[in-house]
């Protein structure tokens, strides 16, 4: 069932410790580095934990923390932040911690870096940071990759990152896909669903792309969900629960604990929540693995992308590790 476009293609995975309903946090960081195993065994490129803060429904806030947990756990995967969001961060700081686990993990670690904030006013001032703080990517960009090539002009060092090579990914859309061109540097970028957005911010990055020492040439990472299973509604059924937080949390200002789907279908909904959760349902690539595999091929073809950045959340664990197996299956079929 494999193409020849789906089995040229990197597949990678970027887990974002999900929690759900009555469980603890803890229990979504053990999931999360017991998922990177499984990952590396089926043949997955890279993976990848992702920065929250002050968000009831994610319990991964530390990255690098919990990407030294991944890499520690695995052998040969790749190990990385989807990512590391640079305005909440002194340069510095994040170069030291990529330093020591590139030091500890040499050749595996990846340095993926976002340009958000916090996710409320709240979370923002707790962290010292306002919304303007994300025009001043670029710069943070350009300081950050300084500490590894030893130019920065403090005349002060980072130790262990300089002169170590952790190949940095700029997570954007519209300027952001700009940034990362002038840089050089490969892009990140989603979702799925908003397939002619993606579309324009790629055709920006590799018009405008600078070949620089990170990157010869444009590399572009496509990420959003992705749901297969044996029939349609049950990778349907894989969705709910994370397009019901969505629905709430653009309702309710609050991102909740994933709950299981037959409670959610069960819910009753307001008109505004209804829309925002039929919504959430729509447009990721989801089916069974004929109608994914089809639908990779049309926006691999679409896009002309290197690699696919899976993001898939789920409250049945069991689900979602059978929906990685399925895809893997088409990309690496013999494995």
């Amino acid at each position: 069932m494999s193409s020849s476009v789906i089995a040229r293609t990197r597949f990678s995975v970027l887990d974002r410790s999900r929690t759900r309903e009555g469980r603890p946090a803890a229990e979504a960081l053990r999931d999360t580095v017991a998922l990177a195993r499984e990952a590396e065994a089926l043949g997955y490129h890279r993976f990848w934990v992702a920065e929250h803060h002050g968000v009831p429904g994610v319990a991964g806030s530390a990255p690098t923390v919990l990407a030294a947990a991944v890499a520690a756990a695995t052998r040969t995967i790749r190990v990385g932040t989807g990512g590391v969001m640079l305005p909440n961060h002194r340069p510095l700081v994040v170069a030291e911690q990529f330093g020591v686990l590139e030091a500890l993990y040499p050749g595996r670690i990846d340095m993926g870096l976002g340009r958000s904030v916090g996710f409320t006013d709240g979370v923002r001032r707790a962290l010292g940071r306002d919304k303007e703080d994300t025009e001043d990517f670029a710069a943070q960009l350009g300081e950050l990759l300084g500490w590894f090539e030893g130019t920065s002009p403090t005349g002060v060092h980072a130790r262990p990152s300089e002169g170590l090579r952790v190949p940095p990914f700029v997570l954007a859309l519209g300027e952001g896909a700009r940034i990362a061109a002038r840089a050089g540097l490969p892009l990140v970028i989603g979702d799925l669903r908003g397939r002619e957005k993606m579309s324009r911010g790629i055709d920006a990055y590799r018009a405008g792309f600078r070949p620089s020492p990170w990157a010869a040439a444009p590399y572009v990472v496509i990420s959003g969900t992705v749901a297969v299973a044996g029939t349609e509604e049950a990778a349907r059924r894989l969705l709910v629960p994370e397009a019901w937080s969505m629905a709430y949390a653009r309702t309710h200002g609050t991102f909740p604990p994933l709950a299981p789907a037959e409670e959610t279908e069960a819910r009753p909904m307001t008109a505004k929540e209804r829309g925002f959760y039929d919504a959430g349902l729509a447009g990721h690539l989801a089916g069974t693995a004929e109608q994914v595999a089809q639908q990779l091929e049309t926006v691999l073809k679409e896009t002309d992308a290197d690699e696919v950045l899976v993001t898939t959340s789920a409250y049945d664990r069991t689900a979602l590790r059978d929906s990685y197996r399925r895809l893997a299956a088409l990309f690496a079929p013999g494995r």
